[in-house]
């Protein structure tokens, strides 16, 4: 497959969600009343769902356990349209999401194999239009992945995008260094909300080759590119959230179809916002026949 059939590459996580819904203040140290959701997981893994669902080609490439957590995980991948290249080793990562009663979540990870992805073969990563990278990989033996996906795909012409993922990524990496890192993948974009921008300065990578895209929750969305250039986006109403897990991801994905299809920024930023949208009402990072009959 070449470049110019728009295929999008996401490297990261596939993990197990286990998804806590608090039904009422969290009391410690007793019993409290939840719902509890297993499903797929993974920032990269849920950008390649979403983006398939969009009609855009996707792979996805990361590692989950020899297990049956990970078979199944794998499966789910499959089932979605998307073309998994997985390693096999160890044992399947999960992630604890506890999600309180206004719909925002507080996580509890544990990585397990996806944290070991290595020695990823060139083709896996060649003739894609769009390479997008988790930031959780920028630690330990995944480094080396992502420096040569970068390389894969500046040598291609192909877009390079990077999602910085979490607040304590960056405080366990440090500010200095995380924006380093970021900076030496030269990504054509990179995606932060608010907090994670402000904590690791993100948006002075903005550049004539960097574009930063910073999400505000409710409050417009920003792109700040090079020359100072700099616009907001409104975001569209919600009548209620149901689980904020996964938005982020979605927002990715439909960010990177409409870029896929030669949109401009801000329609791509909007076209993030829509499929964001729909995923803020279903449970976990998901998204039912029942939301798209919707949109």
């Amino acid at each position: 497959m070449t470049s110019a059939e728009g295929r999008l590459v996401c490297i990261g996580d596939l993990v197990e969600d286990v998804v806590v819904w608090s039904e009422g203040a969290l009391r410690t140290g007793t019993d409290n009343s939840a719902r509890i959701r297993r499903g797929r997981g993974g920032g990269a893994s849920n950008v390649a769902v979403f983006a398939s669902s969009l009609g855009t080609p996707v792979r996805f490439i990361g590692r989950v356990g020899d297990d049956a957590v990970g078979e199944a995980l794998v499966r789910d991948l499959a089932l979605a349209g998307v073309d998994a290249k997985v390693q096999r080793q160890g044992r399947t990562g999960t992630i604890v999401i506890l999600v309180d009663t206004a719909g925002e979540r507080t996580m509890f990870p544990d990585r397990g194999a996806a944290a070991e992805l290595a020695d990823v073969p060139d083709s896996w990563i060649s003739g894609a239009a769009a390479v997008h990278l988790s930031a959780y990989s920028l630690t330990g033996l995944s480094l080396p992945v992502l420096r040569r996906a970068a390389e894969i795909a500046r040598a291609e012409s192909a877009i390079l995008t990077i999602d910085a993922s979490s607040v304590a990524l960056i405080d366990s990496i440090g500010p200095d260094t995380f924006r380093s890192l970021l900076e030496a993948l030269q990504p054509a974009y990179i995606f932060a909300n608010g907090i994670e921008a402000d904590l690791g300065s993100l948006r002075e990578l903005a550049s004539s080759g960097t574009t930063v895209v910073v999400k505000n929750g409710v409050e417009p969305t920003e792109v700040h590119a090079g020359g100072n250039q700099s616009a907001t986006v409104r975001v569209p109403a919600i009548d209620e959230v149901r689980d904020t897990t996964g938005a982020g991801d979605a927002f990715a994905a439909g960010f990177l179809s409409a870029v896929l299809k030669h949109a401009e920024v801000v329609d791509a930023v909007e076209a993030g916002h829509r499929l964001a949208r729909r995923v803020l009402t279903e449970p976990g990072a998901t998204l039912t026949a029942e939301g798209v009959a919707r949109d």
